[in-house]
């Protein structure tokens, strides 16, 4: 299934599922962006479960600098496991996925702004969990737009091309 989107000029479309070459240099840094963060959740993950902290304990423990419980022990894990599987596939599927997990982490980071210091804060999140789910979802963000997403894209860069028709090529946008 494709999805279109209009493009600034009328009765254009592009089209957002255009595949990158297996070896194309992008597809490496969304590889990479994909497989250092997924390391870095992988370890605190286990390095949380290690400590044998309760599942939903409030309160949690610190580890490596964090807060963590068992809860988000575990949810860290699944997190680093799935951006694995994403640097493994790599390209446009690395790409979306940073992107995706990237708002996710923001998104998180203010819903856990907002539940510190409750009883709902079954995460154990602290104010430098916070800090870390946002500069996390930066940086998958970084990570997963690289390349895509800019007004001075190289011309021999696939987005660029697949928003541009051949005879547009000789002069980009301004």
């Amino acid at each position: 299934m494709s999805t279109h989107v209009l493009h600034p000029r009328p009765g254009r479309h592009v089209t957002l599922d255009e595949h990158l070459p297996l070896d194309h240099r992008l597809s490496r840094v969304y590889r990479t962006g994909a497989g250092l963060m997924g390391l870095v959740l992988l370890a605190f993950g286990i390095l949380g479960l290690i400590d044998k902290i309760g599942f939903f304990d409030t309160r949690g423990d610190t580890v490596a600098g964090l807060n963590t419980n068992g809860a988000l022990s575990v949810l860290s894990i699944c997190v680093g496991l799935l951006l694995f599987v994403g640097m493994l596939i790599g390209g446009n599927f690395a790409s979306t996925l940073n992107m995706t997990l990237g708002i996710l982490f923001i998104l998180s980071g203010f819903v856990n702004l907002a539940l510190l210091d409750t009883s709902l804060n079954f995460l154990a999140f602290r104010i430098q969990n916070v800090l870390f789910s946002f500069v996390v979802g930066v940086l998958l963000m970084c990570f997963g737009m690289y390349g895509r997403v800019s007004g001075t894209l190289p011309h021999d860069n696939p987005y660029w091309q697949a928003r541009h028709a051949p005879n547009d090529r000789a002069r980009p946008y301004s």
